[in-house]
């Protein structure tokens, strides 16, 4: 499937830019570094100077003994400890450009990969903001596009939104093409900034 592409004449006012997960843990020396996480980030910055009607970055803000590490039975190393350096947004992404931020993976005993729910099905809250800001399309980046990008399309589709995810805007814990080759025709649209 061929991408469409963004440009600032194609974003409105009733669209909403999600940078999913940008945390220095993500990045190179982190506790869980994704492969290209620092490449995305100026594609990331141009996005977030579009005239969406929000700019939301979301944050693991994980618990001491969160059900997702390893010494607890958990997939993945321990990471993204709440109000710690490691979940602090990466300082080389353009923050000025944010509304919003939400915390996800704050329940000791439940994980987060999607910005909208856990996986006990608790909001975050981002479904009521969106809607409560008149968003209809949602546009989503960051890291990881084979965990946490593709829980949140998923969940936004869900909940009704148009729901794009920007692949050159992405990276991935897996091979990026890879991923991208496994997904069925969905109603989620891939595109690429222009």
């Amino acid at each position: 499937m061929k991408d469409s592409l963004v440009s600032y004449e194609s974003i409105t006012q009733s669209d909403a830019l999600l940078i999913i997960d940008m945390q220095n843990d993500f990045m190179p020396g982190g506790a869980l570094p994704i492969n290209d996480g620092l490449t995305i980030i100026p594609t990331i910055n141009r996005l977030s100077s579009l005239p969406f009607r929000a700019v939301i970055a979301t944050q693991d803000w994980h618990p001491q003994g969160h059900c997702s590490f390893s010494p607890q039975g958990g997939p993945w190393p321990i990471h993204c400890l709440a109000a710690s350096r490691g979940a602090a947004l990466t300082t080389e992404l353009e923050q000025k450009y944010i509304t919003h931020i939400i915390h996800k993976g704050i329940a000791l005993d439940a994980d987060s990969n999607s910005a909208f729910y856990d996986d006990n099905g608790t909001s975050t809250g981002l479904t009521p903001l969106l809607k409560g800001l008149g968003v209809s399309r949602v546009f989503i980046c960051g890291v990881a596009l084979d965990v946490c990008v593709y829980a949140t399309a998923q969940h936004s589709l869900r909940d009704n939104f148009q729901t794009h995810i920007i692949t050159n805007a992405t990276a991935a814990v897996g091979s990026k093409d890879d991923f991208l080759k496994t997904l069925s025709p969905t109603d989620i649209t891939l595109c690429q900034l222009d």
